[in-house]
């Protein structure tokens, strides 16, 4: 993913669910709660990581991207592999992704990261211009 660019992380968010169920002032329930559809993307188009899932600590978590923009048309709100997001940043010229953690035995699920990806974030070498010493 050579264009991308406009990360927002959201590792203090995460920091702050897994410190509230920790300390009982969130279910489980609350929190494991990912849909029929994500766990499906997750089998299908996710990548799987080597960290562990934070919850129930029994299988490694899968990152599910998911696509938006308007250039996307029918793909918009879809999860796409690694693979598909690095065709598809030289296709078209910008759209979003985000990045969501999933569990696919106890259903955690969090959203990671979102940035931007296109080829029209690419940057092209400017020419130097000497400045005039005055």
């Amino acid at each position: 993913m050579k264009t991308q660019r406009g990360m927002v992380d959201y590792a203090l968010q995460r920091r702050s669910v897994l410190a509230a169920v920790k300390a009982g002032r969130t279910s489980v329930r609350e929190v494991c709660d990912a849909s029929p559809y994500l766990i499906q993307a997750a089998k299908f188009h996710g990548a799987g990581t080597d960290q562990t899932c934070p919850v129930c600590r029994k299988e490694p978590l899968t990152n599910v991207y998911w696509v938006y923009g308007d250039e996307l048309d029918h793909a918009t709100g879809t999860a796409r592999s690694v693979e598909e997001l690095d065709r598809m940043e030289q296709q078209f010229s910008e759209f979003s992704v985000y990045m969501v953690e999933v569990c696919r035995t106890c259903s955690w699920n969090h959203l990671v990261m979102s940035f931007n990806l296109g080829h029209e974030g690419e940057r092209t070498p400017k020419s130097r211009t000497r400045m005039a010493k005055y």
